[in-house]
């Protein structure tokens, strides 16, 4: 059984429509797949129309503030007309939006022709983030990568960053339970987190009623994925898996790479009937045994930073 509750549609920053989408999944086996666009669920009722055997989880990826930091939360299994998280995800664009038109006039007083337009088209009727903008820049020439963009222009103290204004990581988690879904903790070790700081988000997360903390992800060294393991359990949290993706790419791929060790308990058995069943992954068995002490260094995957 193939699970993948993390991943991405034009109806955000993916490059896929929901169709496409869908059909990739189908085509890669994935029997449960969760769209968590970011602070938004409209691709999903066109995924489900879409979909002819793989199982569509309400999902939605939503943008948080937590100690300065622009903190992810996945939420899964929630009541999908719930007005009251459907309002706050509505707040939610309109201040990403906001933000986008902010970057762009920032930008054009240091000389860049504004960006917002052609990135409001790229788009494609999806809300306009940063990495849409990013884009922008690549196809104009300006840089040759999303990371030399975001390091050139938009992050803290560069002419294009504009902080955030998302809500907090606990006033998430209490919109997600109120809709009868549950929230957790997306890649926690893509922001540039320093090993204590991770710690320190995880054991807040929890202290807030934050249910699980992705530990299968694509790319995560064997130490890494032990570490993150010890921390859910610690933390009495359950264990999530998601691919993060975004478009077709060499090393991320819809539910590939995605087994959980038996030692943590599956955030599915939250939302699944048949909750016992077990992701059917490509990861070794044995990435799971040996020390689980913690990694040595700061983890910083750059591959696979978030630019929404």
């Amino acid at each position: 059984m193939k699970i993948d509750l993390h991943c991405h549609t034009t109806a955000s920053d993916g490059g896929l429509t929901p169709k496409e989408l869908v059909l990739r999944a189908e085509n890669m086996q994935v029997d449960y797949l969760a769209i968590t666009d970011h602070d938004t669920t409209a691709a999903i009722e066109p995924a489900r129309q879409a979909a002819k055997r793989v199982q569509i989880i309400e999902g939605v990826e939503i943008s948080t503030q937590w100690q300065g930091f622009d903190i992810h939360i996945v939420g899964l299994g929630f009541a999908l007309e719930h007005q009251v998280l459907q309002n706050a995800l509505h707040e939610q664009r309109l201040k990403r939006d906001s933000r986008a038109r902010e970057i762009s006039i920032r930008l054009a007083k240091r000389g860049i022709e504004p960006v917002y337009a052609d990135a409001l088209t790229l788009a494609q009727g999806g809300s306009v983030t940063r990495a849409h903008i990013a884009q922008v820049l690549v196809n104009r020439g300006k840089v040759k990568s999303f990371t030399q963009v975001f390091n050139q222009y938009m992050t803290r103290g560069k002419p294009g960053y504009v902080p955030n204004q998302w809500m907090s990581m606990a006033q998430a988690v209490a919109l997600l339970h109120q809709a009868g879904g549950v929230a957790v903790l997306a890649h926690p070790l893509n922001y540039q987190l320093s090993n204590k700081w991770v710690r320190r988000l995880v054991s807040e997360f929890a202290d807030v009623g934050g249910d699980a903390i992705e530990v299968g992800m694509p790319q995560l060294k064997p130490d890494h994925q032990r570490w993150l393991v010890d921390l859910a359990n610690q933390h009495q949290l359950l264990a999530s898996v998601g691919s993060d993706f975004h478009r077709p790419m060499p090393w991320r791929e819809l539910g590939r790479y995605l087994a959980l060790p038996e030692t943590v308990s599956p955030v599915w058995q939250q939302f699944l009937p048949d909750y016992d069943i077990k992701t059917k992954g490509e990861c070794h068995e044995s990435i799971f045994s040996g020390s689980s002490r913690e990694p040595a260094v700061s983890i910083n995957e750059s591959s696979c930073r978030h630019h929404s």
